[in-house]
């Protein structure tokens, strides 16, 4: 026997004891999606290496340390996409989506980053994506920030999480802030951590980012953003934080919220959790004017949010999923002709409703055996058919949740008792 093949570190199997709440999550995320109008799009797992140096920056982290990159046979680099903003934006470009138009797009799937696993932070992790393009104004802001919460609040999640806003201002803006930052730390030298002392030159805002203690308390002298703030985006951010409170969504302002990627400007927000540890961003987005012209289109405005699918399951677990009703029926056979009736009689349940789930017992095996198993798959009928059921067209109907009386029926009979099951 050859040496048991072990799954990818940090790649993680989804088991069917588990699969019911991931179903949950994508049904009320399928759900709001359609309620805001948004569109569903889907793009390839593995894009051209190029596409993400263009649109995340070659000195992110992401890009420098953390994607998994490899030449085809063709000698082309490609990557596993490790976001789903860029894989969106070459799409609209690429398909004529984007220039002049106004689009709403979500999308859901796995992307790969190679880091240390741990909880919430995985190898390959699955996202929900929402992207809106040609909408300059704050409005589109606020409706991808309140189409976020209203996915918290029908997951139940939403008083066990907070918002934090802030606004990047132009790319004007936020070069000149990077020179007042980059002069503060230099000030401060024998204070950095590597970390920061790395970052002083290719990417200064991501130091504010930091979850150092030591830096922490140097990054509460930085100079602030929103000191920096041309006068449009001044505007922008208060008409946005305008229209929040006007929908009561609560929110603080963190002058020191910048994001990971390069290429966010004015809005960006994130929804913290303090239930996950170190890993307590949840959702997280904001707007980039710039990407789509970045990237090969004709400038065009957008906003959007990614959401972490294990994160949201982590924190579903902390709090406690819902137990969604389940109309569920075992169908227990023991005979030549009652399996023959079974299968017919399982099926017309199945085409008759289909929301109702019906397992059908295969394999052999004693009724005594049959029955310990629709025991334990949480059915609440047993359909109990032999063969002179089967002569008959008579099932029994047993009960395996309540103390009931075992009823023996014809399928007419059956079918009338089902539909106010199901109904009720």
């Amino acid at each position: 026997m050859g040496k048991q093949i072990q799954a990818v570190r940090g790649m993680n199997d989804l088991l069917p004891d588990n699969s019911s709440v991931w179903q949950y999550l994508e049904q009320q995320l399928r759900s709001a999606a359609h309620q805001y109008a948004y569109r569903e799009v889907r793009f390839p797992i593995v894009e051209k290496t190029e596409l993400f140096k263009r649109s995340i920056g070659e000195v992110t982290d992401i890009v420098a340390k953390e994607m998994y990159t490899f030449d085809d046979r063709n000698g082309e680099s490609l990557t596993l996409r490790p976001e789903g903003t860029a894989c969106c934006v070459r799409m609209g470009n690429e398909q004529g989506l984007l220039y002049n138009q106004v689009q709403r797009f979500w999308y859901a799937g796995p992307m790969f980053r190679y880091e240390k696993p741990q909880k919430g932070r995985y190898r390959q992790f699955h996202q929900f994506g929402v992207e809106a393009f040609g909408m300059a104004t704050p409005d589109i802001d606020a409706e991808v920030i309140l189409f976020s919460a209203t996915i918290l609040k029908r997951l139940g999640l939403f008083e066990h999480v907070r918002l934090e806003i802030n606004s990047l201002g132009s790319n004007e803006a936020r070069a000149a802030y990077r020179d007042s930052l980059v002069a503060f730390y230099q000030q401060h030298q024998d204070k950095l951590d590597e970390d920061s002392r790395n970052r002083l030159d290719k990417n200064p805002l991501r130091i504010l980012d930091s979850k150092n203690p030591q830096m922490v308390e140097l990054n509460q002298l930085a100079p602030q953003l929103l000191d920096h703030l041309d006068q449009e985006s001044k505007q922008h951010f208060e008409q946005l934080k305008s229209l929040l409170e006007a929908c009561g969504i609560a929110y603080t302002v963190n002058p020191r919220l910048v994001r990971g990627l390069d290429y966010y400007n004015r809005t960006v927000f994130e929804w913290i959790t303090e239930s996950l540890g170190a890993q307590g961003t949840v959702c997280a987005g904001g707007r980039y004017d710039g990407l789509v012209a970045q990237l090969g289109g004709k400038a065009t405005p957008a906003v959007g949010f990614a959401l972490g699918m294990e994160r949201m399951i982590a924190l579903l677990d902390e709090v406690g999923v819902p137990t969604l009703p389940e109309k569920h029926l075992y169908v227990v056979l023991n005979g030549d002709v009652a399996q023959q009736y079974g299968f017919q009689l399982a099926q017309n349940i199945r085409d008759a409703w289909n929301d109702v789930k019906v397992s059908l017992h295969c394999g052999g095996g004693s009724f005594k055996k049959q029955f310990k198993k629709a025991d334990q798959s949480g059915a609440e009928y047993a359909l109990v058919i032999g063969d002179d059921e089967a002569a008959q067209q008579i099932v029994n109907l047993k009960p395996l949740r309540e103390n009931k009386e075992q009823q023996t029926l014809n399928q007419q009979a059956l079918f009338d008792y089902l539909e106010q099951w199901v109904n009720s």
